[in-house]
């Protein structure tokens, strides 16, 4: 689905039109074939060359072709089809701003519909302002994440095979937010260069602070992961730990019912046995049940087995 967006000033909010202009915005979403191809009508560009926007597992990058900068990058998105990061492409031309996205894009609607000044959509300032709230909005999933590990911190004692599958998901997710974050970072040292677009010193620094606080998202995504792995290997130990005293409390309880039944069996049998016709013979055997019994019972309680 193709919409057109333009606005004439930074004071004027981004308003829809029916058909593409010089200096509009033009954002796809749920992109499919005939979207690009209708992109293509507009810019010049062969469908092969923007065919990647509709891969969701596309990685950031730039390229330049035909006067267009074409730059793949990453954004969080909620949960879909166990991806924690979507697709997003930019398409720069000397006449539009092109965004598409294989999905619905709650991102670019809140961007496009934020109040207050705003560049025009005709306008490297807006590039870096949505490569910043992209950075922006990684640095606080990625903040929400280290909150939950955090408050997920319990005593250890009450550890549940959830907390540990809550951790793993966890980790997941940073780990797709660290694999986007590196390659968007080299986009923008990239862009640092000059050799895409042309960069004034504002615009250089700009870049620079968008680098900056992807670099801090980063190493908090590093610094998380290692939390989480410290905290899970913490409660596998526990575990284990409580699966080798079950076992050891089952083996303890195996061994002590398993004499009075050793014994039952023995003269339970249809054959002549010794003292068989010895009046007190159950109560005796009985007697020996409960005696073996308890101090299998004292021995076991003695090594820490019960």
């Amino acid at each position: 689905m193709i919409s057109y967006y333009y606005k004439k000033s930074k004071e004027e909010d981004f308003s829809t039109i029916d058909a593409p202009m010089h200096g509009c915005w033009i954002n796809v979403e749920e992109a499919v074939s005939t979207d690009l191809y209708k992109v293509c009508e507009i810019t010049g560009l062969e469908f092969s060359s923007i065919q990647d926007a509709l891969d969701r597992y596309e990685i950031p990058r730039v390229e330049k072709l035909n006067n267009c900068i074409i730059l793949y990058t990453r954004h969080p998105i909620e949960v879909e089809a166990g991806l924690y990061t979507m697709s997003l492409t930019i398409i720069i031309t000397h006449h539009y701003f092109i965004t598409i996205s294989p999905s619905s894009n709650v991102f670019v609607k809140n961007f496009l519909t934020k109040k207050g000044k705003m560049p025009d959509s005709h306008s490297l300032k807006v590039l870096i302002q949505l490569l910043l709230r992209i950075t922006q909005e990684f640095n606080l999933q990625v903040r929400r994440v280290r909150h939950n590990v955090l408050t997920q911190q319990k005593d250890m004692i009450h550890v549940e095979s959830d907390d540990i599958s809550d951790l793993t998901r966890h980790e997941e997710i940073l780990n797709q937010y660290h694999s986007s974050l590196v390659p968007l970072r080299g986009v923008l040292e990239h862009l640092l260069t000059g050799k895409f677009i042309a960069l004034h010193e504002k615009d250089s620094e700009h870049i620079d602070d968008v680098l900056n606080a992807i670099r801090q998202s980063e190493d908090l995504c590093s610094i998380v992961n290692k939390t989480i792995r410290g905290l899970r290997d913490s409660y596998q130990i526990i575990f284990t730990n409580n699966l080798n005293k079950t076992i050891k409390l089952l083996t303890a309880l195996t061994i002590i019912f398993s004499i009075p039944t050793m014994i039952a069996s023995l003269y339970g049998m249809n054959v002549a046995l010794p003292y068989a016709e010895f009046k007190h013979m159950f109560g005796l055997l009985f007697s020996l049940i409960v005696a073996f019994s308890v101090v299998c019972f004292y021995f076991f309680r003695k090594r820490g087995w019960l």
